[in-house]
């Protein structure tokens, strides 16, 4: 799957914006490499590069929320990419909610208006 994206243009990593396929919410922003965007298109499930564990990020290995992929979108300087994802298990957000993009700033003041679908401290059990 060579040239499909520019990983080089910026070190190896191109944001990954996530949007439900079926509201065109918008669930997240990850990053992707070569390898996690060769693995999921060859598995049609979300695999992204996390930059804080400096690994691959199979999404929903620990939570069981995965993202199934339908639809992939490169833009037009190739170096962004749009999943368009069936998020299974309700929660993108490893915070619990559906979308990381919980909070909106209202009158300049920061406030949550998401849906909590799980408690991390129960999913993610270390």
């Amino acid at each position: 799957m060579e040239n499909l994206v520019d990983f080089a243009k910026s070190g190896g990593l191109v944001p990954t914006i996530v949007q439900d396929a079926a509201t065109g919410e918008i669930l997240m922003l990850a990053y992707m490499n070569q390898e996690s965007f060769d693995e999921t298109i060859r598995t049609n499930r979300a695999c992204y590069f996390s930059r804080s564990r400096n690994k691959l990020w199979r999404k929903g290995e620990e939570s069981g929320n995965v993202q199934e992929v339908l639809e992939i979108r490169i833009d037009c300087d190739q170096d962004t990419i749009v999943l368009k994802v069936n998020q299974i298990g309700g929660a993108a957000c490893h915070t619990g909610y559906r979308s990381c993009f919980f909070r909106k700033i209202e009158k300049g003041t920061l406030l949550e208006d998401g849906i909590r679908v799980f408690d991390p401290k129960e999913v993610y059990k270390k």
